[in-house]
């Protein structure tokens, strides 16, 4: 009987993650949760190029993130707005793309449940000399005020503050990262608390909007796909695309491009 038993504990080891125990120093792209730090495979970056109506976004993201990896001054950047658009990939895209010309900058992706552990995340990477930039997805604080106070915290300089050669990059379909309404029916002066909240977006130095977008940029976006993978693009198709599913935007577009690559024996 203790055969099978060992066979099963030793498939239950193999599939439990291990201990994680990357070199900070080495590697660029990064995830921090339960079991530490953990340098992960470059994950699928579509070059720069190939994202449309978002312009003046990708070029303040870049500019900033290019100063920050050559230790120029640079912002904590909070990305805003529609789902879809590109947020989170832009990111990935431009960091993909510094490293690409060679810069020695690492992308560090922590996800809402570990906000805590930064402190941990930051003296951890300390005594690192690189540059590293801490990626918060998705982030919404549903107006928590020990959240939104040791978010402040780290942008602010206090004593969990992050170290000089972190940059934080955020993204969130808020503006300010808070819901718009409030229950502080227990505060002493609910509109100093809301206030509070909403002052937490004023913390990032640069903050970029992306908005829903009209029929002709969707497609010109889609458009731009298919040129970029030599596909036949129909414009009818993508309208209708979008049609089904009640939005345009850039993932959108993107999933029609997968669809068309599909059906047409296109490789991406």
């Amino acid at each position: 009987m203790t055969e099978p038993l060992d066979r099963i504990a030793a498939a239950l080891d193999r599939l439990a993650p291990p201990p994680a125990n990357s070199d900070a120093a080495t590697g660029h792209w990064f995830v921090w949760g339960p079991q530490g730090l953990a340098a992960v495979p470059p994950p699928r970056a579509n070059p720069l190029a190939l994202y449309a109506g978002v312009d003046a976004q990708k070029a303040q993201l870049f500019e900033n993130a290019r100063r920050h990896a050559t230790a120029l001054p640079a912002h904590d950047v909070l990305l805003w707005g529609a789902r879809g658009m590109g947020k989170s990939s832009l990111v990935r895209a431009v960091h993909a793309a510094l490293v690409a010309d060679g810069a020695d900058v690492a992308l560090v992706q922590v996800a809402q449940p570990d906000l805590a552990s930064l402190p941990q995340l930051f003296g951890q990477l300390a005594a690192t000399r690189r540059r590293f930039t801490i990626f918060l997805d998705d982030l919404s604080l549903a107006g928590d005020d020990g959240e939104v106070h040791a978010l402040r915290s780290l942008l602010d300089g206090g004593v969990m503050a992050r170290p000089d050669h972190l940059r934080l990059a955020v993204t969130s379909n808020r503006r300010n990262l808070v819901p718009g309404q409030f229950a502080d029916t227990d505060a002493i002066n609910p509109r100093d608390t809301r206030d509070d909240q909403l002052a937490l977006a004023d913390r990032f130095g640069l903050r970029l909007g992306f908005h829903n977008c009209d029929q002709p940029t969707y497609l010109a976006i889609a458009q731009g796909y298919a040129t970029a993978f030599g596909l036949a693009f129909d414009a009818a198709a993508a309208l209708a695309w979008a049609a089904g599913r009640g939005t345009r935007s850039g993932r959108t577009a993107w999933q029609f491009t997968v669809e068309s690559a599909g059906a047409q024996g296109v490789m991406l």
